[in-house]
Formats: C-alpha cells, sequence, structure tokens
C-alpha cells in the first residue's frame, strides 16, 4: 500500500494489523474478499480495492465488523487536540479520512454524546 495516500500515524498500524487478522466481515465485504480469491485486485470501478491483505473503500481502511476495533479507531482521535468534546464533526471528519465502515458517522456521534 502506498503510505502516502493514508494518512495513518504509527501508532494506528498495530491496529491495522488487528484488522488484517479479524474474522468478523459484513456479508458485503465477505463477498470482495471471496473475489480476491480469484485473481480480482480491483472492484466495482475503483471504489473496492485489496492491498496488503487490507479491503479498502474509495482509499479508506475498511474497519471490520469488531466493535473492540472500531472504538479503538475512534479513542485514538478522541483525544487529539484539535477535537473539543463538542465537536462531533472534527471526530468524524478525523475518523472518516482513513477509515470507513457502514454506520461510521453515528458510531462516532454515539460515542462524543457519552463521552465524560
Amino acid at each position: 500500500m502506498e503510505k502516502k495516500q493514508l494518512l495513518i500515524e504509527r501508532t494506528e498500524w498495530e491496529i491495522i494489523e488487528k484488522f488484517k487478522k479479524s474474522e468478523a466481515k459484513d456479508n458485503e465485504i465477505v463477498k470482495v474478499i471471496e473475489m480476491k480469491k480469484t485473481g480480482v485486485k480491483l472492484l466495482r470501478n475503483n471504489k473496492w480495492q485489496i492491498e496488503d491483505d487490507l479491503v479498502l473503500k474509495e482509499r479508506k481502511v475498511y474497519v471490520p465488523r469488531n466493535e473492540r476495533l472500531r472504538l479503538e479507531i475512534i479513542w485514538l482521535y478522541h483525544n487529539m487536540p484539535i477535537v473539543e468534546h463538542e465537536e462531533q464533526w472534527k471526530m468524524i471528519e478525523l475518523v472518516t479520512r482513513n477509515y470507513w465502515w457502514l454506520g461510521v458517522t453515528k458510531k462516532v456521534k454515539q460515542y462524543m454524546e457519552e463521552c465524560d
């Protein structure tokens, strides 16, 4: 994967390795991974790709259907100085800059609302 295309901090690489090993996947993602086995590298008009054992959607890393992994990603961005507790839109923008999963916006909003 070309690291210049994804703005991922060094600390995030450990979590990304967990993505690669995760067995939990959305049904649509399972189809993408099965297609990879047949040698297809580029899917749905560049929308889905597989690079370095990661599933990408529109150049964003797909976070597997694993609540703990998704919360880890949100947590990483939560304590950044640029994100104030009232600024949900900043948090959503930071998370979705590099990551995607179905319901990411809703999950970030929920996390922010439950934060003390």
